[in-house]
């Protein structure tokens, strides 16, 4: 196990790595992963916005580029963003943009990531961290269908499929007034709810595997197969870290 590894800034940087086998299929056989494969290709087909749920490392980021992939925008780009990552400073300049000289240090006409999605999908990971005036500046982005940059008073119509993510619980953030109803509303047209991996069972291994002939693969090691020593381990542990913590 990596402890000093900044799982947070692989975790997009991995992600078609992580989840599927070298056909590009997502990886899982338990029921409850059967179902929600289901449920995305149903969902996919639809340009309904999507919220993710999930504890950490459970593969909300995998759904998310499934939802892409065999959508109808699987053309246009699909664009992700750290949402607890965006200080509320710069949150409007990093998703709607901004022109030159709009503040100190802007030096150069910059496109915001929204524009950068149009046509495609936008990811919207950690949802849950946004403070109040973030959740208001998106709201409005959502409702109108249309951004502004900063330092300029043009209106740019953009047309984006939004999924997000979080592992909080956004309905009790509503009832404790951290989190906007209207927008929680707009976000979870559609929800999906991923599964833990220790309720999995099976699929334990078949990760296990999986991540050991990829890396066995990438480092010229000798593939080898668990002992039923090593696998009786890995069943028996609680993976609280999910497929993140299997996979380092």
């Amino acid at each position: 196990v990596h402890t000093g590894v900044d799982l947070r800034r692989s975790r997009l940087a991995d992600a078609n790595a992580r989840h599927y086998d070298n056909t590009g299929t997502f990886i899982g056989e338990s029921e409850s992963i059967r179902t929600l494969k289901e449920q995305i290709a149903r969902v996919a087909a639809t340009d309904a916005n999507v919220l993710i749920t999930g504890e950490n490392g459970s593969g909300k980021d995998v759904v998310a580029h499934e939802l892409h992939r065999l959508s109808a925008r699987n053309g246009k780009r699909m664009v992700s963003i750290d949402m607890g990552c965006i200080p509320e400073s710069l949150f409007e300049s990093e998703l709607f943009g901004h022109e030159k000289g709009a503040f100190t240090g802007a030096t150069a006409t910059k496109q915001g990531r929204v524009e950068e999605a149009d046509g495609g999908t936008l990811f919207l990971d950690e949802i849950g961290n946004l403070s109040p005036l973030m959740q208001q500046k998106l709201l409005t982005m959502i409702e109108k269908r249309e951004v502004s940059r900063v330092g300029s008073t043009k209106t740019r119509c953009i047309d984006v499929r939004i999924v997000a993510a979080t592992n909080a619980n956004l309905k009790a953030g509503v009832e404790a007034g951290t989190f906007r109803q209207d927008l929680l509303y707009r976000l979870n047209t559609i929800e999906m709810h991923i599964p833990p991996l220790r309720e999995r069972g099976g699929d334990i291994m078949l990760l296990a595997r999986h991540f050991l002939a990829r890396y066995a693969e990438k480092h010229g090691g000798e593939v080898r197969d668990f002992t039923a020593r090593e696998e009786a381990k890995l069943m028996a542990h609680s993976w609280y870290g999910n497929v993140r913590e299997l996979q380092h």
